[in-house]
């Protein structure tokens, strides 16, 4: 019996923020899956080795973890005023799923500088020293995003003493502005409540913040979980019932929100929403050992994805919180100290980041114009993705 030889693509592997992914340009990827449809999912599945009934991703690029476990698809884009279109999947680990549903904002911060190493930015948008800024248009929610990436001698610079919690080593800082962060289409808050109550059988009614900014986000009180706000991972991902609880809210809570219709689509949209719990500042130990003082952070937020806590936060809900914490009467703003700001520092497991939002209310609504935060970003390795071909 004979079987097809692998096939080759070039490829990146690259760490934005505190995630990883592997980046494509989209005209690299074969023709199937240039496109959406099986053919592309089946192979950024593949390519990180994916589904894994042992949750390892031993024979793909994966990690096993949320944070580990994404792909990135580039192109010149096809929108005015924009540079590059960037399109994002995060992939199942454990099932054949890629779910296109919402943006990374973790692996935004590598966007810009894998735009500019792969020549789809104009280069005479780039200069030989300074701060070139890398119009995105964010695919997946229809969302422009301007990447500030360090440039030293016509080159995106890499190196720097910008330091990130939850990333161990320093790198250049790249500042992101996410535009007009909220669905077009739709309220800040889909329910049109900044604060309501949830409830969810079997675990009760709950105070909760619903927002659609970044990325679709519930927010629900620590205290009333019967948690402080300082857990760590192991305080959740090795608690089954902790595990389930957060998923039977989370389902709740995107069918009060309308994205889905029904309980039973939630296991199809693991991506989106995320689940949050919030509660005041306090003194904690990161996950690296270092004490975060109650005095440097405004609250404490504690996130999940895809069903697991995050080791950090993630880029999109750390637009959520900027957003929520911006708007009196939200959960988040409450847990912060109840008044108007235009920056928020909170903690997270593996420390603190600080997210500043410009929001106004207009006739009764509320608008956001901008979020920013700062990350980092740089190549680990390049080359060619190399995955069984087929017998097609």
């Amino acid at each position: 019996m004979t079987y097809p030889a692998q096939i080759r693509i070039p490829a990146t592997y690259m760490r934005g923020g505190t995630s990883k992914g592997v980046f494509f340009k989209r005209d690299d990827l074969p023709p199937a899956a240039q496109q959406a449809g099986a053919a592309r999912d089946a192979l950024l599945l593949r390519v990180i080795g994916s589904p894994d009934p042992y949750g390892k991703q031993t024979d793909g690029m994966g990690g096993g973890t949320s944070s580990t476990s994404k792909a990135v698809i580039l192109s010149t884009s096809q929108h005015p005023e924009h540079d590059v279109d960037y399109l994002f999947g995060q992939v199942s680990i454990d099932t054949a799923k890629v779910d296109w549903s919402g943006n990374c904002g973790n692996l935004t911060a590598a966007v810009g500088a894998f735009a500019i190493h792969a020549g789809l930015v104009d280069p005479q948008r780039i200069p030989d020293n300074g701060i070139a800024e890398v119009r995105i248009w964010q695919a997946n929610i229809g969302k422009t995003i301007l990447a500030h990436v360090p440039i030293s001698q016509g080159q995106v610079q890499e190196t720097g003493a910008f330091e990130l919690d939850g990333v161990t080593f320093p790198a250049a800082e790249i500042r992101l502005e996410f535009l007009d962060p909220a669905d077009s289409d739709s309220s800040i808050f889909p329910t049109g409540k900044l604060m309501e109550q949830l409830d969810v059988p079997g675990v009760g009614s709950l105070k909760s913040t619903m927002i659609n900014a970044g990325i679709p986000t519930i927010f629900i009180q620590a205290d009333e979980l019967g948690y402080q706000g300082t857990e760590l991972q192991e305080a959740i991902n090795n608690d089954a019932r902790a595990l389930a609880m957060f998923e039977s809210i989370r389902a709740h809570g995107a069918l009060r929100m309308g994205l889905i219709s029904s309980l039973q689509e939630a296991e199809q949209r693991q991506h989106t929403p995320k689940v949050a719990f919030v509660s005041p500042g306090k003194d904690y130990q990161s996950a690296s050992g270092k004490t975060v003082k109650q005095g440097d952070i405004d609250l404490l937020v504690r996130a999940l994805s895809m069903g697991k806590l995050h080791h950090a936060m993630m880029g999109t809900a750390a637009v959520a919180i900027g957003t929520a914490a911006a708007i009196p009467g939200t959960l988040v703003n409450l847990n912060a100290g109840g008044k108007a700001r235009e920056t928020v520092r909170f903690g997270h497991p593996s420390g603190s980041l600080t997210v500043g939002a410009q929001a106004r209310e207009l006739n009764g609504q509320w608008q956001i114009s901008k979020v920013a935060m700062s990350r980092s970003a740089r190549i680990l390795m390049e080359g060619w993705i190399r995955v069984p071909g087929d017998d097609d």
